[in-house]
């Protein structure tokens, strides 16, 4: 087995290789296709989240180094443990890689992704950027039928937080635009879904017109740049008086202000970019323009199996990927860190 592993926080991936694990119980043993390179896996390597005004968020501990990264997985299967059914080697699946305790309340309801005992592949377990992945049980592991696996690992959190994102907006998407902020991979995802689930119109903020481009490309029927001079009287333009839904993928100051900022009266403002930070809110605001804000956390394994039915029905528009091997993860990573990725970064163990 081959694997990059992290020996220390901040540090390279640097590759190790040993013997294969043997599935128990109920696991499966995956042969990784591919393997989607996000945004949290920097936060992981990092060991934090920027919180603002100099404090962070710890993330170092709940997880044995070296670590392997890695929760956007698909592959095929290797070997199954004595218990483990419902599936035969070499059956080609995706990973629903956000696993809780399965035990407590949260994860009995169904919402597995906001267990307090989270128990994650690349996120607390070893994860995917390896050529061979341990998933604890079957229930785990969805067909993605004739989708290419590059495509369909990047449906497990990309895909996956961009189409619970937009369920979270699905009232408010009948009534007036949607404002999409970032065009970073779950951007984009939001972007390919919100045309397939949504019939109304979508604008796409990024202060990178080399992701502006890309998101008129891909369907946007507006972009601008959220940083420029009178970007607020521009979108209200093109959204008769404002969005009635933003969804921000990014997560900054700036993002959160700007979506505080041009949300139409009665509208909602979904937050799921992990960027970091903090912004004031001005508290009249609230009753004034009776908006609603909350934050939206990847998906449930539900919704899961909903998007990759839509997906297998052809109804999901492909998002830009670029495959890149498996040895290219620290350059992927850096790439990834100064926004250069356009759509997702994939590693493949193959090359």
């Amino acid at each position: 087995m081959r694997s990059y592993k992290f020996a220390g926080y901040g540090e390279a991936v640097s590759e190790v290789v040993g013997e294969s694990p043997a599935p128990q119980g109920r696991e499966v043993l995956l042969n990784v296709e591919a393997c989607g390179v996000c945004h949290s896996d920097l936060h992981v390597l990092d060991g934090f989240f920027e919180l603002g005004d100099g404090k962070r968020l710890d993330l170092s501990g709940g997880r044995k180094l070296p670590f392997t990264l890695g929760h956007e997985i698909a592959g095929s299967v290797a070997a199954l443990g004595p218990d483990a059914t419902g599936l035969t080697p070499g059956e080609r699946v995706v990973v629903y890689p956000w696993i809780g305790c399965g035990e407590c309340a949260i994860c009995g309801a169904g919402d597995e992704h906001l267990c307090a005992d989270a128990r994650a592949l690349g996120i607390q377990v070893d994860g995917g950027y390896a050529d061979q992945v341990l998933v604890p049980h079957p229930r785990y592991l969805l067909d993605f039928g004739d989708i290419p696996a590059r495509l369909a690992a990047t449906y497990a959190c990309s895909g996956l937080t961009a189409y619970s994102a937009l369920k979270r907006i699905e009232t408010m998407a009948m009534r007036g635009a949607t404002l999409i902020i970032g065009a970073g991979g779950v951007g984009m995802a939001a972007l390919a879904l919100g045309r397939a689930l949504h019939d109304n119109r979508i604008v796409v903020a990024d202060n990178d017109a080399a992701k502006r481009e890309a998101a008129l490309a891909a369907g946007a029927d507006a972009v601008i740049d959220s940083a420029a001079d009178g970007a607020l009287r521009q979108l209200r333009k093109l959204t008769d008086g404002g969005p009635a839904a933003v969804v921000d993928f990014v997560g900054a100051e700036s993002t959160a202000s700007f979506a505080v900022s041009a949300v139409r009266k009665g509208g909602k403002i979904v937050v799921v970019g992990l960027f970091g930070g903090s912004f004031n809110l001005a508290l009249p605001l609230l009753p004034l323009k009776s908006f609603t804000l909350e934050g939206a956390y990847v998906g449930s394994l539900a919704e899961m199996e909903q998007l990759m039915a839509l997906a297998r029905a052809g109804k999901v528009p492909p998002l830009p990927i670029q495959c890149r091997g498996l040895d290219e993860a620290n350059a992927v990573l850096r790439e990834l860190r100064e926004g250069r990725v356009i759509g997702r970064a994939v590693l493949t163990p193959g090359g």
